[in-house]
């Protein structure tokens, strides 16, 4: 085996236990930051294929209220920044249905 494939597949057993060690952790976290249902709508959407309008849209939520959302995301380090045609768009980390967290379909007032 070369050096490189016997690198790739230490990283590989590395981050399979980082992923079962932190599984719950990370739960956690995410519950305790997107505790309302339109919070997790925003953060489950937020996976870089919607644009920013798209999201208003489907979340029936500000601009605004957005925009804080993802820099607080960001800051806590469950989502980051991307360059996106037109600007910066938020790219959530975590898929929230992987854990098992419930995300509406619909925004407020639906």
């Amino acid at each position: 085996m070369s050096q490189n494939n016997e690198q790739t597949e230490i990283l590989k057993e590395i981050l399979k236990w980082v992923k079962v060690t932190s599984f719950n952790q990370v739960k956690d976290v995410l519950n305790s930051i997107l505790d309302t249902d339109s919070k997790k709508l925003i953060y489950q959407l937020s996976d870089g294929n919607l644009t920013s309008t798209e999201i208003i849209k489907k979340a029936k939520a500000s601009s605004a209220t957005i925009t804080k959302y993802w820099q607080e995301w960001e800051k806590s380090g469950i989502g980051e920044s991307k360059s996106a045609r037109g600007g910066i768009r938020f790219v959530r980390s975590f898929d929230l249905t992987l854990f098992g967290i419930n995300v509406p379909t619909k925004g407020r007032n639906s």
